[in-house]
């Protein structure tokens, strides 16, 4: 038995296009677009399961968050959002899929890191996901396992620069892992700070009796994210593979990646709302607040801000995630009091990322299919799930969101979804919100209630990056 849904009357935006248009679902994908009040989309109506109103309403693909950390183990606890919280909050902020990090354990296999992440979302996900690998003890085991990886749909490998004596990597390390990517179609992502200076500077820090939150952002100086950055495209050049840079947060480092593309390399970088939306003014609230905010990278002065939109507008950036990685003030950020090395670093905001873009667009900073451009097309195409994922077009899954372009809301810890007990956006009035969420052609949300289950969200494996082939 088919089943139908058809969407009437609304505003379709994909990367690509604006189209008044109706939208026909069956069995879970997108089968037909047609002109509103077209004869085909009127046969389509009278033979449907459901029929969705979106009528003065944006119809969008449903977002792809290529960065999150469910349960992830961190400075001796873990992040507050399991699989199946964490994906659950991402469908009500619009996000129906998401690629989350599986572990290497130290001394371990990456085929034991991601059995275990298999192991915590499998029957736990409102929407579907996907997996990147963090090598954690690159050697001549893990360089053949990638091969086998990139073969099973886990195409992606992050390698760090930083936290030594956890993730860091050396540069032979790194360079490696980029010859096996250049050889298997695998994409290398960096987290590009120079990990060793930084601990130095830590280390100074405390001793000159620097503990507070705020001290976090000044010892992780944005010049180092530079040379980082500068670092790895010099070795992704030398090994011939693309590269992927998470979550660049200062303009430095955007010149960096600005200053590769220019010279026709394929190199890629991220950013995340939290740089786009907040400074090391949060960061240096009074009491402790600040440590609601300590991420890594860190939030940069707010004048860093514009160098980013403007990496967005221009391309030099092509992708907004979130880097999700929550943990709670009270009794997980409160290890930190007292010595700001000591807090887990990570924000929340998979619930936010789409509203906050939308805002975005109402402010002038990107136009709308530029927003959908970041947050679904290229992350889709990025880690290869485009076009299953990231667009409404025949046979795209239909993973599907009806966007109310006019409603308003204010972000609180009061009504968000996150299980975490702050916003890091308390009391920002945006203006647009989501109505309905499909995923695959099943309400996730429907009309501001939830009506998913978890369990629903499948498994993805992805192909390999459209932009580096």
């Amino acid at each position: 038995m088919v089943s139908r849904t058809v969407i009437l009357g609304g505003l379709v935006i994909t990367a690509a296009d604006e189209v008044h248009a109706d939208v026909l679902v069956e069995d879970g994908r997108v089968a037909a677009l047609a002109a509103h009040g077209s004869q085909a989309a009127a046969g389509w109506s009278g033979s449907a399961d459901h029929v969705i109103d979106a009528a003065q309403k944006y119809v969008i693909p449903g977002g792809v968050d290529a960065h999150t950390h469910m349960e992830m183990p961190f400075g001796g606890t873990q992040a507050s959002d399991t699989f199946e919280t964490g994906t659950r909050a991402a469908a009500w902020g619009g996000t129906t899929t998401i690629i989350d990090f599986a572990i290497q354990p130290k001394g371990g296999s990456l085929m034991a890191g991601i059995d275990t992440w298999h192991g915590k979302a499998e029957g736990k996900c409102a929407i579907d996901y996907a997996f990147h690998m963090i090598m954690s003890d690159v050697n001549a085991s893990s360089l053949k396992e990638m091969d086998r990886l990139v073969e099973s749909g886990v195409s992606s490998f992050k390698l760090f620069t930083a936290y030594p004596g956890v993730f860091l990597s050396d540069d032979g390390q790194i360079l490696r892992a980029m010859q096996r990517a250049a050889s298997n179609g695998g994409l290398v992502m960096t987290h590009a700070e120079n990990g060793p200076a930084i601990d130095v500077l830590v280390e100074q820090a405390l001793a000159r009796g620097e503990r507070d939150p705020r001290y976090h952002g000044e010892v992780r100086k944005a010049l180092l994210e530079a040379e980082a950055t500068h670092r790895v495209i010099r070795l992704s050049q030398v090994a011939g593979a693309p590269l992927y840079v998470v979550h660049v947060s200062a303009q430095e480092a955007v010149a960096e990646l600005m200053r590769a593309r220019d010279d026709g390399l394929p190199v890629f970088g991220e950013t995340c709302p939290q740089y786009l939306f907040l400074s090391t003014d949060n960061l240096a609230e009074p009491e402790f607040e600040g440590a609601k905010y300590v991420c890594s990278t860190p939030l940069r002065p707010a004048e860093h801000q514009a160098a980013l939109w403007r990496g967005l507008r221009t391309n030099d950036l092509q992708v907004v995630s979130t880097d999700h990685c929550p943990f709670c003030f009270k009794g997980q950020k409160e290890l930190g009091r007292g010595d700001f090395s000591k807090i887990p670093n990570g924000m929340p905001g998979v619930e936010n990322r789409m509203d906050l873009l939308h805002q975005a667009v109402v402010d002038g900073h990107i136009g709308r299919r530029r927003w959908i451009e970041i947050a679904c097309a290229a992350p889709a195409r990025m880690f290869g799930l485009y076009p299953k994922k990231g667009t409404i077009a025949p046979g795209a899954d239909a993973d599907i969101v009806i966007y109310d372009p006019h409603a308003e809301q204010i972000m609180s810890a009061d009504t968000h979804h996150m299980n975490v007990d702050y916003s890091a956006y308390e009391g920002k009035r945006v203006t647009g919100r989501v109505e309905t969420v499909l995923s695959r052609g099943i309400p996730v949300i429907d009309h501001r209630d939830y009506v998913g289950h978890a369990g629903h969200g499948a498994y993805v494996p992805r192909g390999i990056c459209q932009y580096a082939q």
